[in-house]
């Protein structure tokens, strides 16, 4: 591990076209059934702690390990929630028990003739060895949001 101090910031905007509709989207994310199903759910990935507290002021954590890899625990606040609408979420995330990051992450549902057009827009700051981890946090929201699909669909 590297002794270095520094820090990186990086941001990204996602959008993806779901063909259902909004409240189908949101129930995704409001209801704990729906989002254990989708967030970081799959064979690569073995279960740790999670809490589920979807309100302005809740704690969401969702911890594990990648199969023959690191520990990942994801802890999120909810700063903002408007019902079939946004969510935003400060987050922070750790590796092996090392802090990588904090994000603040808004995610915007706007309905559309198809369905829902769902928008993840990121801003990061990335600690020390993670610095250059930016492109790999949005890889991983894409895969995030790939699995999201597969669950509505």
């Amino acid at each position: 591990m590297t002794t270095e101090r520094r820090l990186a910031r990086a941001g990204f905007t996602l959008t993806r076209d779901y063909p259902v509709p909004p409240d189908r989207v949101w129930a995704a994310f409001a209801r704990e059934d729906q989002k254990l199903a989708w967030f970081g759910a799959g064979d690569a990935f073995e279960s740790g702690e999670w809490a589920f507290d979807f309100r302005v002021g809740g704690r969401d954590v969702a911890e594990g390990r990648f199969h023959d890899g690191p520990v990942s625990r994801y802890e999120a606040t909810y700063t903002d929630i408007v019902e079939h609408v946004r969510i935003v979420t400060t987050y922070d995330m750790w590796i092996d028990g090392v802090h990588m990051s904090t994000s603040v992450a808004s995610l915007e549902l706007e309905p559309i003739e198809e369905g829902t057009r769902f928008t993840h827009v990121e801003h990061g700051v990335f600690f020390d060895q993670f610095w250059a981890d930016g492109a790999n946090r949005e890889a991983g929201s894409r895969g995030l949001l790939d699995a999201l699909g597969d669950h509505l669909a």
